[in-house]
Formats: C-alpha cells, structure tokens, sequence
C-alpha cells in the first residue's frame, strides 16, 4: 500500500460516521446597481499602474491603432474570435518575438480592477497574455460587473482562467517593486462605452 492510500483511508476512517453539512455556496453579489460603473473600474485599473481609455464603441478600431502606433508595436498578436471590425486575427509561432498581444475578456471587476480572460473567443490561450511584454485588452461596458461574486456568477469554472489586476509585478524583500516578471510589463485597457 502506497503512502496516498494510507493517508486516504485514514482520512476515509475519520469521516465515515461524521454527518453530511451542506456547505452554502449562494455568495451575494454586489447587485445591479451599475451607476458610476466604468468610472469605478477605470479607477481601479490606473491604481494598478495600468494605461486606461474609454471610448465610444464606435472609436474602439481607431483606439486599438493609435494604442499600438504609440507602443511602435509591429509585431502584433491577435487571437481567434476577435472582433473582426477592430483588428486582424493574427498567429504567431514564438511568442518571445512579439511587440504585443491584444484582447478581449470574458468579465471585469469594478471593486478590484481585475480583468478575466477564459480562453474564449478573442482571448487565446493563456500563454498569449503571459509572454508578450505588452498586453492591450478591449472591456466592453457590459463585461464590467460590480464584485467577485457577480464576476464568479458569470464564469464557467471549467474553463481556464486568468485573472489580471495590472501588469505583472512583484516585489523583493526590500520592496522594490519589479515588473514583467511572471507576465506582460504594460498593461492597457480600452473600455467601449
């Protein structure tokens, strides 16, 4: 018998008269109330040292260009299933070559500046936000949710997901903060209103 299955009939033993609690899982959210919503997230993503826009639906193409003109990013990867209207689908084979990638999300959290990717159409798979040292990400008004429960609310957890709260950092034991280590350095997010 393996150390594993020691542990797990012991654990196994331990429980097997104990009765079953049904364990809540009904969290509330923080409610429709979505007045000042795009303010509030916009807010919170600067906190995070990331670049905001918000812009009308229509100007979200001429945002995108003028984003990547800015960033001199020739280089650009765009996943499947992005709007067709805003940008090109591209593909690319190494990664360690790219100038930038660009978006879309699955949701955004007002309270926390958090953007969710799930792998879905116009997010990639999850090695395209992590290894390009520029990430531009499209949040439409209507991804933006009040908390993290109405965000979870949302999300199907079969799927894999990345949550981002401004560019990659961490920080030393002195503190000092350093960035682009475990993700993309820069950060911007255009929010169409």
């Amino acid at each position: 018998m393996s150390s594993r299955d020691v542990i797990l009939a012991r654990i196994r033993s331990a429980v097997a008269n104990a009765p079953d609690v049904e364990i809540p899982r009904g969290y509330q959210g923080t409610g429709a109330d979505r007045e000042g919503i795009v303010e509030h997230f916009a807010e919170k993503v600067r906190d995070y040292r990331a670049v905001v826009h918000v812009v009308e639906a229509a100007a979200v193409p001429d945002a995108i260009r003028d984003a990547l003109t800015r960033r001199t990013a020739e280089k650009v990867v765009v996943p499947g299933g992005f709007p067709a209207g805003w940008l090109a689908e591209s593909a690319v084979e190494d990664l360690t070559t790219v100038d930038a990638v660009v978006t879309t999300c699955a949701v955004a959290i007002a309270e926390t500046g958090t953007i969710v990717l799930d792998a879905g159409g116009g997010m990639g798979r999850r090695a395209l936000t992590l290894v390009p040292d520029y990430h531009l990400c499209v949040v439409r008004e209507d991804q933006i949710v009040p908390g993290v429960p109405d965000a979870i609310a949302r999300l199907d957890p079969a799927r894999p997901l990345t949550w981002i709260s401004g560019p990659s950092a961490t920080s030393d034991i002195e503190l000092n903060r350093v960035e682009g280590v475990h993700g993309p350095r820069t950060l911007e997010v255009i929010i169409s209103i």
